[in-house]
């Protein structure tokens, strides 16, 4: 591991610190950390992807602590525009807004952001699997969206990624395959 990913590592855990995840006790960290984790297991990744992925919700969830600006000072450009592709757009107002201006921000992101995105609705969709066998639906009252909505927001991404990387001429990323099992096991819960 160099030291430069080790900063990352370092400055993530700082940035996000003190937050938990969404009706949890967990911290944060734990799925930044699973993200970079994930993105560092698939092909020709390199390491502004991997510190990229520690940085993917920095911008929206943490900027007042770490700035687009400083990070990249510390980190350079690449990161600050891999982490731009898979920031959702804050000053719009509903969450199906900043849902459809994030799919359409891939229409246009590289391989490489390309990557940390359907690492980070794995591990996502993963957590809320886990989570939904051990409360149920009192899980939607987590999310500003309900189920059906969800369902939407993880296929509409994992569709738009998966057509990007052919487009791009990719060959197929180990996590896409875990992306359709949980897919289908989403699709399969309750009345959804």
């Amino acid at each position: 591991m160099s030291n430069r990913l080790l900063r990352a590592i370092n400055k993530a855990a700082w940035a996000h610190d003190g937050q938990l995840r969404k009706g949890t006790d967990i911290p944060y960290i734990s799925h930044v950390y699973a993200v970079m984790h994930l993105v560092s297991q698939q092909p020709g990744v390199d390491e502004d992807t991997q510190i990229a992925a520690l940085f993917h919700d920095i911008l929206e969830d943490a900027s007042g602590r770490y700035s687009a600006v400083a990070m990249e000072e510390e980190f350079g450009p690449e990161v600050v525009q891999l982490v731009k592709y898979v920031t959702k757009d804050d000053g719009l107002s509903s969450w199906r807004e900043r849902a459809d201006a994030y799919v359409a921000q891939l229409d246009d992101a590289p391989a490489a952001a390309l990557i940390i995105a359907a690492c980070d609705k794995v591990h996502n969709l993963s957590s809320i699997l886990t989570d939904y066998d051990e409360v149920g639906d009192a899980l939607w009252q987590r999310f500003n969206s309900g189920k059906e909505s969800q369902r939407w927001w993880y296929w509409a991404v994992y569709e738009t990624v998966q057509r990007r990387l052919r487009e791009l001429e990719v060959e197929d990323l180990p996590v896409l395959d875990d992306y359709r099992d949980l897919l289908a096991r989403f699709d399969a819960i309750g009345d959804a």
